[in-house]
């Protein structure tokens, strides 16, 4: 999924009312291209683990003394492969897309959360939909699985993949979706967009651009099937499909989006201590209810709830720390909280309100959560 900077800090183990955490051996590596891996793992004693396509798991990896945490997208999908598969595109830099793309081996073993994540839908036999599916680089990962669901489980529903590419070397499953594109050829479109494109080349090539974009969709939206639409991939490029989305007014309901760089994560950080007071932020006790326990602490504006719980060794849960995860997803008992993100969030949850700690600044003084 998204390659950010995890915590170091473990959260709270199996058995309370928090994220399960597994220790899963690796079954299969495979390569994808040149800098990406799909890593299978084997299944618990207990049996598969469920998840929803288009969700993520986060691999929690002991790396020079300290224990980082990343969260990659399952490629897999439940209830039709029989291990669960996340695929790694090294970054320059990171530490942990390296690490497993250099040093990673079958039958080492690795601690993961459970899965989590909202980038999904509901599959169900009975739907007759247009599915577009519109991701760049390693975004196709999610996108592969919820691709796989609609074909296998939607016998009427159709799917179309824009897949965005440096080149065609950088094409992640490249095989894999011919072999798709072959098997479902009534109902599975695929059209490759590619930075740099070689010569001969029949399809799209440069960056997307809005003419780009709305003559592909004039091509291929089908009257009679609603639309769904799931875009996975770097901010602008989603950004800026969101916006060609928005100006053909369809339904801001039916467009899903994951980032996989996120968005400044403090707006406060910059502003002087006057003007955050002016904004209404000033330090606050936060007390979070987690597993039976109470905290109570201090929460000053520059730092979220979940980074001053994390400096104070409170162990609550916690995965992306961006707001997308939902893994720090807690019941606003009393009080008021601001968040930088919001986007992990339903309409309905923020109604019932929930807020996500890893985002979250107290703005009253009597804030209390309670999570789990």
């Amino acid at each position: 999924m998204f390659n950010k900077i995890f915590g170091s800090k473990s959260a709270k183990k199996e058995g309370g009312s928090g994220p399960k955490y597994y220790n899963l051996e690796v079954s299969k590596i495979e390569k994808e291209t040149g800098d990406t891996i799909t890593i299978f793992f084997e299944n618990p004693e207990s049996g598969p683990i469920p998840y929803k396509s288009g969700q993520f798991l986060t691999l929690i990896l002991p790396i020079d003394g300290e224990k980082i945490r990343r969260s990659y997208s399952l490629c897999s999908v439940y209830g039709l492969h029989d291990k669960m598969a996340v695929t790694v595109k090294r970054v320059q830099g990171g530490k942990v897309s390296n690490y497993l793309n250099d040093h990673l081996k079958v039958g080492e073993s690795i601690e993961l959360m459970e899965p989590s994540g909202v980038f999904t839908t509901n599959f169900d036999s009975s739907n007759k939909r247009q599915v577009f599916l519109i991701g760049g680089g390693s975004g196709i990962t999610p996108l592969m699985s919820i691709l796989r669901s609609t074909l296998e489980f939607e016998p009427d529903s159709m799917v179309n993949l824009i897949y965005a590419n440096r080149n065609q070397d950088s094409i992640i499953f490249r095989e894999r979706l011919k072999v798709l594109e072959d098997q479902f050829s009534e109902r599975l479109k695929i059209t490759y967009i590619l930075d740099a494109a070689p010569e001969g080349w029949n399809g799209h090539s440069g960056m997307i651009s809005p003419e780009m974009m709305n003559g592909i969709l004039d091509q291929e939206m089908r009257d009679g099937y609603p639309y769904e639409f799931f875009l996975c991939g770097p901010t602008a490029m989603i950004d800026l499909v969101v916006d060609i989305l928005e100006n053909r007014d369809l339904d801001k309901k039916r467009i899903h989006r994951e980032n996989f760089v996120s968005k400044s994560k403090n707006p406060l950080q910059n502003k002087t201590e006057a003007e955050q007071k002016e904004s209404g932020h000033d330090t606050y006790e936060v007390t979070v209810l987690c597993d039976g326990e109470e905290h109570s602490f201090e929460v000053t504006p520059e730092k979220t709830i979940l980074e001053t719980a994390l400096d104070l060794d409170i162990d609550l849960p916690f995965s992306c720390q961006s707001g997308l995860c939902t893994a720090c997803r807690g019941k606003l008992i009393s009080g008021k909280v601001e968040l930088d993100e919001s986007e992990g969030l339903s309409e309905q949850e923020i109604k019932d309100g929930y807020v996500l700690t890893c985002v979250g600044h107290p703005v009253t003084p009597d804030v209390k959560i309670e999570i789990g």
